[in-house]
């Protein structure tokens, strides 16, 4: 895998569910140089039970652990994160890569311009996948495949180190897509923090409404289900989120709040038509495309029947002239009727041979340009 030995000594700090997930992932792959991680004792000891780590170190003894490293994973909290890296850069070897693994990027990458050496190259990283489960037990070497790996290189790095990190992420299946701090950090409010806010208070919305009668929750069926499903995240996943990033926050609940006042306004009259297959027409465009990805996918839009094994005959088709799905997502579907699959491929070859399979096998296929 490290064929030009540029990281042969990868070291992962706090081997949780990402941090154990990237140990795993890089085994499953084949890397040969040492992967050491740094947690606490019962945490390195339960990652080298799981074979996520080669060799284990406490906290405290995070100078002995990087001493010799290429590549760092800083896999903590925001702030543990935002405190590593003010300290860090004393306990490490000129040339390292530092990386963290956080969920907001600004000011990260400014304490990091701030408190690292010249000579310790720094790119901010948010692999966009998680767990339901937490933990080194829960981490997974699929985790990262056909995820969306954020990376906000802010400050000059050396162009060959940033390329060999590029393709590392991708070896372990992840879709790495460049962009400014301040851009990460604005979509995340927009796509991610935004939609918690909203769960949470929808749930408490409804929730209040319990006094008046009981069957505002029984009555809360799968729509609602949908919505408010992450309203269950813990707030301590999410606290340093916020705190971090609550200017964005604040201007998209804002705005939020602005497009609500215009939907009540036409809710009593029959001009919100357009707006509803505004609506549908953008969700099924989700993801539009895959520009800023450093490997693109190409995408087929297959029209199929709801019936048990349509997914399982679409893979095995495919299977048997070696083309390889590299994504599946349900873009729409009626129960008992039908919806529609996209299909990523690796290559417009692979795309455009599945295609010609699949029309052959009598689907309705259509590409997404």
């Amino acid at each position: 895998m490290n064929t030009d030995n540029t990281f042969d000594h990868i070291v992962i700090v706090g081997v949780g569910l990402i941090g154990g997930s990237l140990g795993l992932a890089l085994k499953r792959k084949g890397f040969t140089g040492e992967i050491v991680g740094v947690d606490e004792s019962d945490i390195v000891d339960a990652a080298l039970r799981r074979k996520a780590i080669d060799k284990g170190y406490k906290k405290v003894e995070l100078g002995k652990a990087t001493r010799e490293a290429d590549l760092i994973f800083l896999c903590t909290p925001i702030a543990e994160t935002l405190r590593l890296l003010t300290k860090i850069g004393k306990e490490v070897r000129s040339g390292v890569l530092i990386t963290d693994v956080g969920s907001t990027k600004r000011q990260i990458v400014e304490t990091a311009k701030i408190h690292l050496p010249a000579d310790i190259d720094f790119i901010g990283g948010h692999p966009m996948a998680g767990s339901e489960f937490s933990g080194v037990d829960a981490a997974d070497p699929f985790l990262f495949e056909n995820t969306t790996y954020v990376l906000t290189p802010s400050r000059p790095t050396h162009f060959q180190v940033r390329r060999a990190f590029g393709e590392l992420l991708e070896r372990i299946g992840a879709k790495v897509l460049l962009l400014p701090p301040e851009l990460h950090d604005e979509i995340a409010a927009a796509v991610s923090h935004l939609p918690q806010m909203l769960a949470v208070s929808l749930m408490h919305l409804v929730a209040n409404r319990q006094d008046e009668s009981p069957y505002f929750l029984k009555m809360a069926a799968g729509g609602f289900r949908d919505m408010t499903r992450i309203a269950s995240s813990p707030y301590g996943i999410w606290e340093d989120i916020l705190a971090s990033n609550s200017d964005m926050i604040g201007r998209y609940i804002d705005d939020y709040i602005e497009e609500l006042q215009k939907l009540k306004v036409h809710l009593r009259d029959r001009s919100l038509a357009d707006y509803f297959d505004k609506a549908a027409k953008n969700r099924l465009s989700i993801p539009k495309d895959t520009k800023g990805f450093l490997k693109p996918h190409y995408d087929l839009l297959v029209s199929v029947e709801d019936k048990p094994g349509v997914i399982a005959g679409i893979s095995i088709e495919l299977s048997q002239k070696a083309i390889n799905i590299k994504d599946i997502e349900v873009l729409k579907i009626r129960e008992n009727e039908g919806g529609t699959l996209r299909l990523a491929f690796a290559s417009r070859e692979d795309r455009d041979r599945a295609r010609d399979v699949l029309t052959e096998c009598g689907f309705d296929v259509r590409k997404r340009e």
